[in-house]
């Protein structure tokens, strides 16, 4: 006889009392969502670093700093696209920095609350990734929109793919015609 308060499933014995073979130790574990949550940790981790290499940057000459990272990688600082990037560092001031990094500590932090949740298989951290994901592919279509590479086309159609399968685990499944013609 099992002790009092355990499952029978849990100890392995079955109607008759008789061992079975071992139960699981845990429900079937959504794998997805535990590398959709550690990928999530691991951009938080990004993003905080990143955030305060934003916090760095001030007081410092953005522009001289941007040119000899250009210089550094062997860049043509006459190129449309480089000379726009060495401008652009060239209007940031302590105050747009401080309001960017404060930006992306904010979003380092919802990536930790998604990781943490999905990692841990919660399910309120499956509904609010999903909502979160679908709440950024507008972004993301228009950034490729605007500025179309491999890159942000890669991670559209993966924000998309994350978007269908959190779909299909958190949103109520309907019967079938042939099964509601059963019952």
């Amino acid at each position: 006889m099992p002790p009092q308060g355990t499952n029978r499933a849990a100890t392995g014995l079955g109607t008759t009392g008789a061992a079975n073979s071992p139960a699981p130790s845990h429900p079937q574990r959504h794998r997805w969502l535990e590398l959709i949550g550690v990928l999530k940790l691991l951009k938080g981790a990004f993003f905080v670093a990143l955030g305060f290499g934003l916090l760095r940057m001030i007081h410092r000459d953005l522009y001289m700093f941007a040119l000899q990272m250009v210089e550094a990688l062997h860049l043509d600082p006459d190129r449309i696209a480089i000379a726009r990037l060495l401008e652009k560092a060239s209007l940031l001031n302590v105050h747009r920095l401080k309001q960017l990094s404060a930006l992306v500590f904010i979003y380092a932090a919802l990536d930790f609350i998604e990781g943490t949740g999905l990692v841990l298989e919660q399910r309120w951290a499956e509904y609010f990734t999903l909502v979160l994901t679908v709440a950024l592919l507008p972004l993301e279509a228009i950034k490729l929109i605007h500025h179309p590479n491999h890159w942000t086309l890669f991670l559209l159609l993966a924000n998309i793919l994350i978007v269908i399968y959190l779909a299909w685990l958190v949103l109520p499944r309907r019967p079938s015609a042939v099964q509601a013609s059963i019952h």
